[in-house]
């Protein structure tokens, strides 16, 4: 390599600048090491990433730093220059202090590491893999590596940690899907915008090569992405094509296998952070990896607010140190009494109490069937008997129904399903389920979510050809499908479709009402679109969370009108999970 690791002392910290980590084939991955001053041997924290370890976390997301400085004032309390915050990964200023190593590395071909990138492949897990095995040998390591971070930073714990590296004692994993096809590529199989929007803004724009024609560190000057700069040839060599090949590979196949993790073979101590508001990306990875991870020590929490807030809030700050502590220093933090389950309840206007459970779902819980009503257009606990069709256009907002107006505050803490039996006048549907709250004067109950500020209460996703379930998998309220085969419509011809919606939480008070918008399209709040300053995406209320592609979803087969059937045997219903009070 044409540049050389460099150590000194900076903000109370011996830092190695571009520390070389070998790899298996010759690679040479490079990381930043923040070590205490003073000498011995230290656990680690350990993130592998594409976003660039030098990349200032006001560089390259000024909005979000805006937003973080104003909800969060304590990352500004004195005790850090904030000279070292990176996007998504904690802060050495704050932890090294507190007897930790923090290491930041460049995943391949991404900021100062040279190779292709190819984000969440195999050959990313085995270099992860080697990284944790690196620190956990090297002469200021105690031999216990954790793994804390927000996002990808969190969804690779789970790959790596199937691996089963020796020297892994400690998953905090915040936010992160953990199924590539069903929580980031294709949702319920439809193709999801975001890879192809998130791709050349947060990736390629920090690729190793891109060099002078990008951003330089705050603290030592260096390009961020390296001292080479390539061509725009040379740099899409190095890359592959990631959205591309969401596309193209439409069922799971051997492509998504890769990028999946066998969660039996995961035996780290784990803290699985999740956020209600994380449609699309950071809800049901965190409980789906907490519920199928063979860890017999592992906790799950989830909150609300963006999802970088709580990662760096007291409240946050605090559940980390905590859960670290406890296992990477063997301390007596007070961990061991640390409920299974840690749920915010959401309750309009931003609202959350925080409450201990042992288990998820509740064992309290009372599925309720709230059937639709296509007369009387609500959600009703009896049965309906109008035997009807209700046809929509594919353009427009869908169906709506509702219950009445709550009698007392009613708590709706779960996973959640709709059966549905649909036909189209084409061979396929895409159905798209949105829960919604509407308080006494008609208007929305929205929250601020991890990627937009106006979020619905749930949302869940399906292509209609996508309808076979596993029935290994399948529970009553959580629908799990195949994907794995095509099963066309014939058109005008009703099937039985089980939607997955998304966990969720709410209290909706007395005198609000819940609803279920079955929708053809993308959720929107009200249609219009916030203009937020160097946001990459519009925010309608899914964030960059959008199914528009259009060679996935052609006018042809998704542009004409459905049809939601109502028939003695075969009535629709919303499985809700209601909590008793």
């Amino acid at each position: 390599m044409p540049h050389l690791m460099k150590t000194e002392v900076h903000d109370g910290m011996n830092v190695d600048w571009d520390a070389p980590i070998p790899l298996r084939d010759g690679i040479t991955l490079r990381a930043d090491v923040f070590r205490p001053l003073k000498e011995g041997k230290y656990p680690v924290i350990l993130t592998y990433g594409p976003y660039a370890k030098g990349l200032h976390f006001n560089d390259g997301y000024k909005s979000q730093w805006a937003t973080l400085l104003k909800d969060v004032p304590e990352i500004s309390d004195g005790s850090s220059s904030n000279k070292h915050q990176n996007w998504e990964l904690v802060d050495p200023e704050i932890w090294v202090p507190d007897g930790y190593i923090c290491i930041r590395v460049d995943s391949r071909g991404a900021g100062r590491s040279p190779g292709v990138i190819d984000c969440w492949s195999a050959e990313e897990t085995d270099d992860f893999h080697e990284c944790i095995e690196w620190a956990g040998t090297q002469p200021w390591s105690n031999g216990k590596v954790g793994i804390s971070g927000i996002s990808y930073y969190a969804m690779n714990q789970w790959t790596v940690a199937a691996t089963q590296p020796k020297h892994l004692a400690a998953l905090c994993i915040w936010e992160g899907s953990s199924d590539y096809y069903r929580e980031l590529s294709r949702h319920g199989g439809i193709l999801c915008d975001f890879l192809h929007k998130w791709y050349p803004t947060q990736v390629v724009s920090v690729q190793h090569g891109v060099g002078d024609n990008g951003a330089r560190s705050i603290v030592t000057g260096d390009t961020v992405t390296g001292p080479e700069t390539l061509s725009q040839a040379e740099l899409a060599k190095n890359r592959v094509d990631l959205d591309g090949d969401a596309l193209r590979h439409r069922f799971i196949d051997d492509y998504y296998k890769a990028r999946m993790p066998d969660f039996s073979k995961i035996t780290t101590p784990l803290l699985s952070a999740g956020n209600w508001g994380g449609m699309g990306l950071h809800t049901r990875g965190n409980i789906e990896g907490f519920l199928r991870a063979g860890s017999q020590q592992k906790w799950l929490e989830v909150h609300g607010d963006t999802h970088f807030t709580h990662y760096y809030s007291a409240y946050g700050s605090a559940l980390q140190r905590k859960f670290l502590a406890h296992f990477l220093k063997g301390e007596d933090s007070g961990w061991d009494k640390q409920p299974k389950v840690s749920l915010n309840i959401r309750w309009p206007d931003e609202k959350f109490v925080l409450r201990a459970e042992n288990e998820w779902p509740l064992a309290r819980t009372q599925w309720t069937k709230y059937y639709l009503n296509p007369v009387t257009k609500h959600l009703e606990t009896t049965l309906p008997s109008s035997e009807l069709e209700m046809t929509y256009e594919t353009q427009g907002d869908g169906l709506f129904f509702s219950t009445p107006p709550m009698e007392k505050d009613t708590e709706f803490t779960g996973p959640v399903a709709a059966k549905l039996f649909l036909s189209s006048d084409t061979t396929d549907a895409d159905v798209i389920c949105a829960l919604r709250v509407y308080d006494p004067q008609d208007k929305e109950v929205i929250f601020v979510g991890t990627n937009d500020p106006r979020t619905p209460v749930g949302l869940g996703w399906l292509r209609a050809s996508h309808r076979k379930l596993d029935p290994k998998e399948t529970l009553p309220y959580r629908p799990y499908h195949t994907h794995d085969e095509a099963w066309p419509l014939t058109p005008h011809v009703p099937v039985e479709l089980d939607v997955e919606i998304w966990p969720t939480c709410i209290v909706v008070p007395k005198g609000y009402r819940i609803a279920l918008n079955i929708r053809p399209k993308d959720y929107e709040f009200d249609g219009s679109a916030l203009k937020i300053e160097h946001a990459h995406y519009e925010m309608k209320g899914v964030g960059p969370f959008t199914h528009s592609h259009p060679k996935d979803r052609t006018v042809e087969i998704f542009g004409g009108k459905n049809t939601l059937h109502f028939k003695a045997g075969s009535m629709p219903y919303l499985l809700l999970p209601l909590i008793p009070h």
